[in-house]
């Protein structure tokens, strides 16, 4: 880590009984950074994901945004991330427009400016013709985009995605990502993303950490894992397995899972 990070994690904790969920992570994300977050089922990146954006706070250790701790000033830290999470977020009784107006009164943002960071968004977004329309109308890929523009309407530093082309079509996942990457080019926004895509990460990030069992298990860029687990020539999917042991899709027992699984619901 060093000066140059907009995110700073040490020692970072959580806990759930007995069960280990993110054991004493550290990490640093740079600003204008685009960053994958790898690891299989169970790994503990969701759990450090909403640790982050200030949904769950840590059993122990630190971490901060722009220089923010995310538990003694967690207010101000979420004025600076955007959050666009796997399940849908946007109201499909609401038009494109109001969704994204809706969410601007939430960031306290004047009306009349409001309107326009909207039409600013929906014209970025190449939605603008469908701004009147209802989103219960739209494709999966349309939803997504939707739900990235209400996520940047206040204009974050950073924007965490999790798994933010899950279900799509590959024209719909290259078209998300179109716009995710002209944002970081042309705002230059911290992107920090969650997948179970391979390639993805591969192609769309500049450094990956893989998490396994709570820990993480490396972090660089694609070439340097693919060395570290001896396989310079191979796939990023060959060496995940070489050095989790395990596939993306896989990882922790049932009982382990489930058991997290019903502590987070209860605590919320």
């Amino acid at each position: 880590m060093d000066d140059q990070d907009l995110i700073r994690v040490e020692n970072l904790r959580k806990h759930f009984g007995d069960v280990k969920a993110v054991d004493g992570i550290s990490f640093g994300v740079k600003h204008g950074e685009a960053f994958a977050f790898l690891g299989p089922n169970g790994a503990g990146k969701s759990t450090t994901i909403r640790m982050l954006i200030t949904l769950t706070q840590p059993t122990g250790g630190t971490a901060s945004i722009d220089g923010l701790d995310i538990v003694r000033k967690s207010a101000e830290v979420r004025r600076r991330i955007g959050y666009v999470p796997q399940l849908i977020s946007v109201d499909g009784t609401l038009t494109a427009l109001e969704n994204l107006l809706l969410m601007a009164r939430l960031y306290d943002i004047p009306k009349r400016e409001g309107i326009d960071r909207a039409k600013e968004i929906l014209s970025f977004l190449e939605l603008e013709n469908q701004h009147d329309a209802l989103v219960r109308t739209f494709s999966g890929g349309m939803i997504r985009k939707l739900e990235i523009g209400q996520a940047i309407v206040h204009r974050p530093k950073v924007l965490f995605l999790d798994e933010p082309t899950s279900g799509l079509d590959p024209v719909g996942r290259q078209n998300v990502w179109k716009h995710i990457l002209e944002l970081r080019k042309t705002s230059g926004t911290t992107i920090f993303f969650s997948t179970h895509q391979m390639e993805e990460a591969d192609a769309m990030s500049e450094r990956i950490a893989i998490m396994n069992q709570g820990k993480i298990a490396t972090i660089g860029t694609s070439d340097e894992i693919k060395s570290a687990a001896g396989r310079p020539d191979g796939s990023l999917e060959e060496a995940f397995i070489e050095l989790t042991g395990t596939n993306i899709e896989e990882g922790g027992s049932y009982r382990e899972a489930r058991r997290m699984r019903q502590v987070e619901k209860r605590l919320g």
